[in-house]
């Protein structure tokens, strides 16, 4: 089952990058032409950020596959992966790489289109407790919606278990027939709250809902473990408000991570271009769909084709051509010194591992590890080293762990 190789076909691209003179290092790692190449960033390096003069040859070890598709990759304390597959199960994967039975005890999940069972976050004291948090497309009356449920996981000697206890604590309203931006990532904020970021369903008819506070489309919110908004969320006096919004203004976010100070940074699917990374603040909107970098899939503007107001925030990167961003994870292993305090990115389309490099809250340099095929997500292992959910339709998934090869 485990195979080690060094990246071969596409990696060779990267090797031969890696190894040029550190003046040319410097040149974007993107180099293809824009969607919309009118468009101008607000500041310098917004977009196509150079490529750092020096980065690790990694290697990679395929440690599991044969999976279903899945969707999400969390460490249990013991080292061994909580892992969601998108039509609806769960499975804990032992750390010699056997898989386990599905749990049991899961809810219904609408998995057509973008749906599905999707992110897992353990609770902050997982360890006495023994609760998960997982977000899913949640089949209702009239439609479907971004939901959350807590449960108990129980597991057995056998590798598999169930879930106990479980309960829908937050769901996304209102309810809309669509296949499509469902967002989600689960992530818990320092003070013990939850972040939960949503998609705002895509669809012309309902997209504008993203501007809109008694919407719940198109919003990161803030919430407590029953899913009660958090006390000082900036919106909890606003009459006519949803209490449990954090931020607003928000088209599909399915990457989202802490960093070293405890801050909550994401990245979201833009249209056409205008992928981006933000640090979202509370009560701030980030403009979609009045404001966005990109142009729409039929390559029309989208509304104005404002990249810019100031009633609204402007990403801290962005990318065109898009790069599909899912999972995220900030990086302060030591396998990679090179890459502490990174952010690592799934791309879905770019199919690799992007390397945001930060510096004063601005990204001085990006990179990327291809993987050739789908990143769905990406964890830091207890190990340092750096795992890789792929992501394929039709093929089934894989987890890759990253090393260093030099």
């Amino acid at each position: 089952m485990n195979s080690s190789v060094l990246f071969t076909a596409g990696a060779m691209l990267a090797a031969v990058a890696f190894g040029l003179p550190a003046n040319a290092q410097n040149a974007p790692v993107e180099t293809g032409p824009a969607n919309a190449p009118d468009q101008q960033p607000q500041f310098p390096d917004q977009t196509r950020a150079p490529r750092p003069e020096t980065s690790p040859t990694v290697a990679s070890e395929v440690i599991v596959t044969g999976l279903p598709r899945l969707w999400a990759l969390e460490f249990l304390p013991d080292g061994r992966m909580l892992v969601t597959a998108k039509a609806g199960a769960m499975h804990v994967i032992s750390m010699d790489g056997s898989i386990g039975p599905e749990l049991s005890g899961l809810p219904d999940v609408d998995a057509a289109g973008q749906g599905g069972l999707l992110d897992v976050a353990l609770a902050p004291d997982f360890a006495e407790t023994g609760r998960i948090f997982f977000s899913f497309s949640e089949p209702r009356d009239g439609g479907n919606g971004t939901s959350v449920a807590s449960a108990r996981l129980v597991l057995d000697t056998a590798g598999g278990g169930k879930l106990e206890d479980l309960s829908v604590i937050f769901r996304q309203t209102p309810t809309f027939a669509g296949r499509a931006h469902f967002g989600s990532r689960l992530v818990f904020g320092p003070e013990g709250e939850l972040f939960v970021t949503v998609g705002e369903r895509s669809d012309a008819t309902v997209r504008g809902q993203a501007q809109e506070l008694s919407s719940g489309l198109g919003k990161i919110f803030r919430i407590d473990r029953s899913g009660t908004a958090w006390p000082d969320n900036p919106f909890v006096a606003e009459e006519g408000a949803l209490p449990e919004i954090w931020s607003l203004g928000h088209r599909n976010l399915q990457s989202a991570a802490l960093d070293s100070e405890g801050r909550l940074w994401t990245v979201e699917h833009g249209p056409r271009g205008g992928d981006e990374l933000n640090r979202p603040e509370a009560g701030r909107n980030y403009g979609w769909p009045e404001v966005t970098y990109g142009i729409d899939y039929s390559g029309a503007p989208i509304g104005a084709g404002l990249t810019a107001t100031e009633a609204t925030e402007q990403p801290v990167y962005y990318w065109d051509p898009v790069i599909g961003p899912s999972g995220m994870a900030f990086y302060d292993g030591t396998e990679f010194p090179e890459w502490e305090g990174a952010f690592l990115i799934g791309g879905l389309v770019t199919r690799d591992v992007v390397v945001v490099h930060l510096e004063d809250d601005r990204v001085a340099f990006e990179d990327r590890v291809p993987i050739g095929a789908r990143v769905r997500d990406v964890k830091v292992g207890p190990d340092g080293a750096v795992y890789a959910l792929t992501e394929n339709r039709s093929d089934p998934s894989e987890i890759l762990r990253l090393t260093r090869a030099d």
